[in-house]
Formats: C-alpha cells, structure tokens, sequence
C-alpha cells in the first residue's frame, strides 16, 4: 500500500487538513496518509525543511512526501516533484528541499504543468494531491512535469568557518517543542574543523565547553539524586540528527522554562564555537 505523507504549517483548527486527506482518499482508497507535522511556523521554510530531513529517512523507499509551505503558485513560487534518495517530494520551489539536495543529489526534478487541467486557489488540495496520488498509482514524473536542472536554494544554511579556522559561526534554524535550539552546525563539520581542540560555544548568555551525545548524560548518576544537578541544568548535545543542539535538562517551556527563553535565543541568532589549541 502505497504511504503519503503531509507536512505542513496547517495547524489542527481548521479544515485543510481534514480536506486534503479527503482530497486523496477520494483519489485513491488504498493509500497510507501518515502525518509529520502541521505545526510548521507559517511560511517558516527552514523549520519545514529541517523537519522533512530528519522525518523522511524513516520511511520506505517510494514514500510520497507532500509539503505544504508557501505553496501559492505565482511567478517566483512555481510547483515541483522530484526523486531523491527512494523517495518522492511535492512542494514548492522556494528553497525548502534545498537543505536536502545539498546532501542528496536528486535522481530527477521536474516543474509540475498540470495547472491548465487544475482549477484551484488551494493547490496542496487540487495540485499537490493530483500529483501525489498519480506517482502512488505507479506514475512518472515525466508526465506531470517537464525536467529541471536546479532548484531554488535556502540563504545562509551551512555556518561559516573564518579564515584562521579556529572559529565556525552557525545560527539557530528550529526550536522544539521542549524549548531546545538547534543550531546548523552539524557534528561532522564540527569535528572537521576542531580536529579534537578544546572549545568554547556561546550564545548570548550562556556558554558551553562540552557537547554530550545524550541528555542524560550530563547527569552525575553516583551522587545521591538530593545532590545532583538535573533542574535547570543546561547542556549542549549532538541530537538524533547529528546537529548541535543546546537544551534545558527536562525542561518545559510552560513551567520552568526552556533554553530559547533562559537563554534569550530566537530563530537565526548566531551560535559561536571558538576552538583552542
């Protein structure tokens, strides 16, 4: 059975969920719609991206990803489909699969040129759905598109390295729902211009001199729980994604706070790693 999954800045208040899943059902009964996320930050192409990177790779090969971000078509904003590492993705062409071609060179990319058969103000309902459920019946790319070369690119993704190479800038690029901040600053690139130097990361005001590999880690388990420093502790680890990301041990943003409000960051403030010889 064919799986479509939905990645959009929706929300869950209103009908647009509800209807595109209808849209593809009414298309084709024997498909799997699997959610990642309708909580993307309106017309937040970054967040969308970072989160369709790290969802995609868990799902079989052939899986149909449609995103829906900044869709209206207009000159400047124009539809794509493409094959990229096993699997399929609709979208606009406005930057946001950029953070994955990047890595993953795409096997074909094609302009989508069924809107003359199309009539529609809502196009992840009329265009994205027609599209989705074509490739979930077997159908090519070729058909629906015409082929392209390059695709729009996100600005000031990767961090930047000074000459010296003792310095990597990075910036905040999503925020989670516990409040942790992930910067662009990958753990390969880190260990690339490190070389296994000491470091200093700061942000505005906190500092970090060591990144964990688990939250828990951070964690002094041989004290007795009355002597250990868990509330509030803060910590920078390598996420499940290999990103830097600095968070609040067991923190909630509702109650006591979380490392975007403790440490004043917000989406694309700098993240500064100094290494020492």
């Amino acid at each position: 059975m064919p799986i479509v999954t939905l990645t959009t800045d929706f929300g869950e208040k209103d009908h647009y969920v509800g209807a595109v899943k209808g849209a593809i059902y009414s298309e084709l009964e024997s498909v799997r719609i699997v959610d990642i996320s309708h909580s993307i930050s309106p017309f937040h192409n970054t967040e969308a991206a970072y989160v369709i990177q790290n969802a995609y790779k868990s799902f079989p090969k052939g899986t149909i990803h449609i995103i829906g971000i900044d869709s209206e078509l207009n000159p400047e904003n124009k539809h794509i489909a493409l094959l990229l590492d096993g699997h399929y993705f609709i979208c606009a062409n406005n930057g946001i699969i950029s953070m994955l071609t990047s890595e993953i060179n795409p096997e074909k990319i094609v302009e989508i040129n069924i809107h003359d058969r199309v009539e529609s103000n809502f196009p992840v309902l009329d265009v994205f759905v027609k599209v989705a459920c074509h490739l979930a019946r077997g159908g090519t790319l070729e058909v629906i598109g015409k082929s392209i070369e390059e695709i729009k690119q996100l600005t000031g993704l990767k961090p930047v390295v000074n000459t010296d190479g003792n310095q990597l800038i990075g910036n905040v690029i999503y925020i989670d729902n516990y409040g942790n901040v992930v910067c662009n600053i990958t753990k390969s690139l880190f260990d690339k211009v490190g070389k296994g130097r000491d470091f200093k990361i700061t942000v505005r005001t906190a500092t970090f001199a060591k990144v964990y590999s688990h939250y828990s880690d951070s964690i002094n388990f041989d004290l007795p729980p009355d002597r250990r420093e868990e509330d509030g502790k803060k910590l920078a680890i390598w996420n499940s994604s290999e990103y830097l990301e600095l968070a609040i041990y067991k923190s909630n943003p509702k109650t006591v706070g979380s490392a975007a409000t403790l440490f004043g960051l917000e989406y694309w403030d700098t993240v500064t790693v100094n290494f020492t010889n």
